[in-house]
């Protein structure tokens, strides 16, 4: 949180009329320690790198004493997400994976049950099927974009843990929010948001009742694939401690320079959203219109099934765009000669990139997992970056020419 800004200088406070509003939470999170530091006076907050503090005395430690456990640099990174997002608490980690497993550790016990999209993130699917293996709970796989039927399923299964992701990935399938939390609230269970391909800026899981949300902050919050690092941020100040003590007890904290570039990243949060998505939808609409293209997934169509859901619940359709080629064959032939997208996994970088999403980021769900999820050898998912429309527009149809021949 940052301090209450001071009246302007030789002004009469007693004659303002008009005094300035609370700033907005974007505001408050991208000002997140700007102007904090007493030693010089940077504007921007140092790196604190020290793994250990000095007490004060015998017995007398410091708020900060160990880094695994407390860091001011990691800490001003939660401070800011969490108002982004509108939590009580949260942690920072040190992947997306780790976010994930530090929510696991905390909401789950041996015996304990959670309900999974069937369409959800490659490594998130592993990680849940492969813990299952060794008993640590048991997986429910449900199609979340079917909201009657999740709500029957919930309310019969009632397990302890409801797992959400929307957009999903990499189909942009959209999840209705707020009656499906509403149903798992009904039955006691919590409700986990991922929400790493909107960010808080597009999409606001814990307004519509969500318990958990989650991050790669790999991906838009930094922006500029150079950092790896995942976040947690809870509605409820005990579910926040109790990740949080679970990533100290762990070890899946993030580290201080991390969360310093993320920090960095996220001072251009709001303007790089917009355009991705300004780039996104372009890129969508050309697809949209190519014979040789046989499907587009992108919410922001008209003519995507969930489009009303999604114009409901988000604040924008995002930057991520994936279609349907025939077949490998054609997708490798459209790939040889991209100029600007690289093809590469991961997402949310200014630069444009290209991923085969059985080959690549959901290579490890076994093959009943990808054909009840729809992923199919001719599918692609695009990271749409900041270049210029214009040309990524081109680049794709160059591509679709040397598919078709």
């Amino acid at each position: 949180m940052i301090a209450a800004l001071p009246p302007p200088k030789n002004i009469d406070e007693d004659k303002v009329i008009f005094p300035m509003a609370e700033p907005s939470n974007v505001t408050r999170a991208l000002r997140s320690g700007i102007g904090t530091d007493t030693s010089a006076g940077a504007v921007i907050p140092p790196i604190h790198l020290s793994t250990t503090y000095t007490f004060a005395g015998f017995n007398e430690p410091r708020p900060h004493d160990y880094a695994r456990a407390a860091n001011p640099t990691r800490e001003l990174l939660a401070d800011a997400i969490v108002t982004l997002e509108g939590g009580a608490g949260g942690v920072v980690c040190g992947s997306g994976m780790g976010a994930i497993a530090t929510v696991l550790l905390a909401m789950l016990k041996v015996g304990d049950s959670i309900a999974i999209p069937h369409d959800c993130y490659g490594g998130s699917w592993r990680l849940f099927h492969r813990l299952a293996e060794r008993g640590g709970f048991t997986v429910h796989t449900l199609d979340f974009t079917q909201t009657e039927e999740s709500i029957a399923a919930v309310t019969e299964l009632a397990p302890t843990v409801v797992w959400l992701e929307t957009p999903s990935n990499p189909l942009l399938r959209i999840t209705d929010l707020a009656p499906i939390i509403a149903a798992a609230k009904a039955v006691g269970a919590k409700t986990v948001v991922d929400n790493t391909f909107l960010t808080p800026i597009l999409q606001q899981p814990l307004a519509l009742g969500a318990d958990i949300v989650v991050h790669s902050t790999t991906k838009y919050l930094n922006g500029h694939s150079d950092v790896i690092g995942g976040a947690v941020v809870a509605a409820d100040a005990v579910d926040a401690e109790m990740c949080d003590f679970w990533a100290k007890t762990a070890g899946t904290m993030g580290n201080a320079f991390d969360s310093w570039m993320v920090l960095r990243g996220m001072r251009t949060l709001p303007i790089r959203m917009r355009a991705h998505e300004a780039g996104a939808a372009a890129v969508a609409a050309a697809l949209a219109d190519h014979p040789d293209v046989l499907a587009v997934h992108y919410p922001g169509l008209p003519d995507h099934p969930s489009h009303e859901i999604a114009a409901r619940q988000q604040a924008g359709f995002g930057g991520m765009v994936s279609f349907e080629l025939a077949g490998e064959l054609q997708v490798r032939s459209f790939i040889d000669g991209l100029q600007c997208f690289s093809l590469a996994e991961s997402l949310g970088g200014t630069e444009s990139l290209i991923s085969h999403p059985i080959t690549m980021t959901h290579a490890s769900m076994s093959p009943d997992a990808l054909a009840k999820a729809g992923l199919t050898d001719g599918l692609l998912r695009l990271s749409v970056g900041l270049e210029d429309p214009a040309d990524l527009i081109a680049d794709l149809l160059e591509g679709l020419e040397r598919a078709a021949g």
